[in-house]
């Protein structure tokens, strides 16, 4: 501990460079001493408690959280978005614009770039700006689900995300679920499915939601899962979905028929792709989040404070 004179400089040196905002070397020419005597100083000051500093913003919070996620799951980012009186409809546009500004900020050097399908990614192609990269070629990652909600769909997105930024993309002429192994496999071996699935693999980033098949799934909504595939999912240990492949609680695709039926890429080849982001909101997709994080799947996630949370606490 400091004698009294040695506090009563420490209080001194960090009333002037706090609160009357003073430089460092101003006050070291005060005090008569070199500049990094009051850096070591103003450390001293914060290690005895003399100063305690505080961020007052509602950001500060969440880029607590960001420190967090990114220190468990080795993420090479975590965006939290605040939602402090907001509607559900206003959180999820939120993290859909978060989602936005991430991509476009980190855009350098990319000219592939793959897409799923959902809500969370309908929203982030809705709030990206325009831009002009006419190098940048957007490709679908699974087929397309259905008649319903065919806004939501990767070709679509792939080609609205094109728009905004003026560049091209490809498109996956197949559903994302087909009636048998067999039809599947007479699809992916013809070559215009065959090649955008090769483009889809060699993308250098790719844009992904991440479900919950079990509760509140988009996949029911659209018809695409019956009461009794749920019922056989459920048995099958499913916690969640990338990209319309079912994973179990280690994060392993699970051995099932629906994931047999799939075209699009498969959660191994997901893994190979150099930059995963992952975008989500709601307290429904924790399990679902955890395990794709502690598998590796994503390297960047961008979800509400609400969700971070709850997923923080799950692993206490």
């Amino acid at each position: 501990m400091s004698n009294w004179e040695d506090r009563r400089l420490l209080v001194k040196a960090a009333n002037l460079y706090y609160f009357d905002g003073w430089t460092q070397a101003q006050i070291a020419k005060k005090m008569s001493v070199s500049r990094p005597v009051i850096s070591k100083m103003l450390n001293r000051a914060r290690e005895l408690g003399i100063v305690e500093i505080y961020i007052k913003d509602e950001n500060a919070h969440t880029a607590t959280l960001e420190h967090q996620l990114e220190k468990k799951f080795n993420l090479k980012e975590a965006m939290v978005v605040p939602t402090a009186g907001l509607t559900p409809e206003m959180i999820r546009r939120s993290v859909g614009k978060a989602a936005a500004y991430y991509v476009s900020k980190n855009l350098e050097g990319i000219t592939s770039m793959g897409i799923s399908w959902g809500t969370a990614l309908y929203n982030l192609v809705k709030e990206y700006p325009y831009e002009n990269r006419p190098e940048l070629n957007i490709v679908p990652l699974v087929g397309g689900m259905g008649r319903k909600l065919v806004d939501i769909h990767s070709n679509l997105l792939a080609y609205q995300l094109a728009q905004k930024v003026n560049g091209t993309c490809s498109y996956l002429y197949a559903p994302a679920m087909v009636e048998s192994e067999d039809l599947k496999q007479r699809l992916i071996e013809s070559e215009d499915i065959a090649n955008v699935l090769e483009e889809g693999r060699q993308v250098q980033m790719a844009l992904v939601g991440i479900g919950n098949p079990l509760l509140n799934s988009t996949m029911s909504t659209m018809d695409y899962l019956k009461e009794e595939d749920l019922i056989s999912l459920r048995k099958s240990g499913v916690v969640g979905d990338i990209g319309s492949r079912f994973y179990d609680v280690i994060g392993e695709q699970i051995k099932h028929p629906l994931n047999d039926r799939v075209i699009g890429l498969n959660l191994n080849e997901l893994k190979n792709i150099p930059e995963v982001v992952g975008v989500a909101e709601g307290a429904h997709k924790v399990e679902s989040l955890l395990i794709a994080l502690k598998t590796g799947y994503l390297n960047v996630l961008i979800l509400d404070d609400s969700t971070a949370q709850s997923l923080l606490h799950e692993l206490v």
